[in-house]
């Protein structure tokens, strides 16, 4: 546990997180945050499996327990069997953390069956399985899921259309989640935008800063500090958390500072 986490208080000793598309990118990073505070993790991934091992190594360096399982998530019968191999490894859950997504540019015109499906499928659909297959263990143990919206799903953006509208989505699968799980299960979500990674286009960054007030990104600590909170945070639920920087203020007007 790291120094930091300790001096807050905040142990998930003896607690069990599943994480999904937690090989790389911001799902890791979570994953990463949550061992330190003393989970065992489920590190889930689709098809990359050396990230994955190599995120279960980092893990286990930590002291804590790991394992990497593969599903494809838009298939039920996958996500059934993830949870299935979760139990039989770790023989409880406490954590769900829904962040397995995809970004799939999509406008009025571009946007065909097939990326609506996928869009739709990994970004909700999945969402919901994984909360039913979790519930009954979650249950038990009086967990929490915290699921992955964007600032797309609250802003609505036109050039990714079946995006924006799944992302929607899952601030009403939170809210829905947390009435019918509740008083056992917290159910809540956070927002991210204006977030660079290493290794994103250098431009990316440069734009993201011009549509944020505070006129810089977030970074993946970021991301894992919300969860983290939410983990903890045993008040709250039914919460969509926004990490957008002010992006979803709208853009600022020089003239009217």
């Amino acid at each position: 546990m790291s120094e930091t986490t300790a001096r807050r208080g905040r142990s998930l000793a003896g607690k069990v997180a599943l994480v999904t598309g937690s090989a790389k990118r911001l799902g890791r990073a979570v994953a990463l945050r949550l061992a330190e505070e003393g989970a065992d993790l489920v590190i889930h991934h689709g098809t990359s499996h050396a990230e994955a091992q190599d995120t279960v190594a980092e893990i286990k360096k930590m002291g804590r327990r790991a394992a990497a399982f593969a599903a494809d998530l838009q298939k039920v019968s996958e996500i059934g069997g993830l949870f299935e191999e979760a139990l039989e490894e770790f023989g409880r859950l406490d954590i769900l953390v829904n962040s397995a997504a995809n970004f799939l540019p999509a406008s009025i015109v571009s946007t065909s069956e097939e990326i609506w499906d996928a869009a739709l499928d990994i970004n909700l659909k999945a969402g919901f399985f994984c909360a039913q297959a979790a519930a009954p263990l979650l249950r038990r143990t009086k967990g929490t899921i915290v699921n992955f919206a964007d600032a797309g799903g609250l802003l609505g953006w036109p050039g990714f259309i079946p995006h924006s509208i799944s992302k929607a989505g899952v601030v009403m699968l939170t809210k829905v989640l947390a009435k019918a799980l509740a008083p056992d299960v917290r159910v809540n979500a956070i927002a991210p935008g204006t977030i660079t990674m290493p290794g994103d286009p250098p431009e990316w960054e440069a734009d993201f800063v011009k549509l944020a007030p505070l006129r810089r990104t977030g970074a993946p600590s970021d991301i894992a500090d919300a969860v983290s909170y939410l983990v903890h945070a045993e008040f709250i639920t039914g919460h969509t958390l926004v990490l957008d920087g002010g992006r979803s203020l709208g853009p600022v007007n020089e003239e009217f500072r």
